[in-house]
């Protein structure tokens, strides 16, 4: 049996051609789904988004609230903007998609990619991009507008990009990380499951229901670190199962994050408590550079004891600070993990 394999969004190479070559090689049938890499000035996953955010007429930049080591400032509105004038135009996720699904196209119809891979859209949820980049006494009045532009976005997806063709996945990590609690500055707080059931209903209404649906659970990446260690599979159990009893659209995958320093059975313990429905994907992230590919079978017999089938994946994007050569061998490490 073909064990499935998951790219989580970046990728780290230079083009989205060269994302879909070197991913077909060296993973062929094992790839579902795939996506574009993230390419170019998406690499830093939402950094992206400030330029846009910053053209706004309706922000401006506060000087008193710089965002330490990024070199620019926390936006607000601008003097006389009332929330209700707040409106965000193209975000660029669309358009983006449209351009690699050519080359996507491009790849498969060569024989680069399987024949049955889906072009994945990889989306971080609108708090993501608001949270970072906003005062922390507007985020909730910015935000909105920033999501109805967002489901404006998968809207275009769905009219542009053959549903047969395409998988979105939403990326949540802010949410995961408030969700723990075991971040200080991100404490879980009172009403967070129906706060949460109610925005991930909102999030996923635009999606046709033919087109793959998928959730990456992340606690960060940033400078290759999590914003917390999770103590053990626990909460993101109860996420996954949260977002089973409330998503109404047929979820195809949800991906969890393995630390590099957990292969106990103490970890991966709570996946018996896993809902899945029949037809749904779990990939594992326990894929690490460090330890390659006797790290990555070690985590994988653990996590067999506790469930018994799953693909597997990186604990979150392969762009950060990582070399093309670097990718390449974190690639080949997929590749031989499910070797026989």
């Amino acid at each position: 049996m073909t064990i499935p394999v998951h790219l989580v969004g970046s990728v780290g190479l230079d083009t989205a051609e060269e994302v879909f070559a070197t991913a077909g090689r060296l993973l062929g049938k094992s790839l579902k789904r795939c996506p574009d890499g993230e390419v170019g000035g998406r690499r830093l996953w939402v950094s992206w988004q400030y330029p846009l955010l910053r053209a706004s007429p309706w922000l401006a930049a506060d000087p008193q609230s710089p965002i330490d080591g990024l070199g620019f400032y926390r936006l607000k509105l601008a003097p006389d903007v009332k929330p209700s004038d707040i409106r965000f135009g193209e975000l660029g996720y669309s358009r983006e998609a449209r351009t690699s699904y050519q080359d996507f196209l491009a790849a498969r119809s060569c024989g680069d990619l399987p024949r049955s891979a889906r072009f994945q859209v990889s989306l971080p949820t609108p708090h993501a991009v608001i949270a970072p980049f906003v005062v922390p006494m507007e985020i909730e009045i910015i935000e909105p507008a920033y999501e109805k532009a967002m489901l404006r976005e998968i809207e275009r997806l769905c009219a542009a990009i053959p549903h047969a063709d395409l998988a979105i996945q939403w990326d949540i990590c802010i949410e995961m990380v408030f969700f723990d609690g075991g971040f200080a500055p991100w404490p879980r707080y009172a009403g967070i499951e129906k706060a949460y059931a109610e925005k991930f209903k909102r999030l996923c209404a635009p999606i046709a229901a033919d087109v793959e649906l998928g959730f990456h659970l992340c606690y960060g990446d940033l400078d290759a670190k999590h914003f917390v260690e999770p103590r053990d599979a626990r909460r993101l159990v109860e996420f996954a199962n949260l977002l089973v009893d409330n998503v109404s659209h047929r979820i195809g995958w949800i991906h969890m994050p393995v630390p590099i320093a957990r292969d106990d059975d103490a970890y991966f313990a709570p996946l018996r408590d896993l809902r899945l429905a029949p037809g749904t994907d779990l990939f594992l992230g326990l894929v690490h550079a460090t330890g390659g590919v006797e790290g990555t079978r070690r985590r994988m017999a653990t996590a067999r004891r506790h469930v018994p089938t799953f693909g597997i994946a990186t604990e979150c994007g392969m762009a950060r600070s990582r070399t093309p050569e670097a990718v390449q061998e974190l690639l080949r490490v997929h590749a031989d993990a499910i070797s026989e």
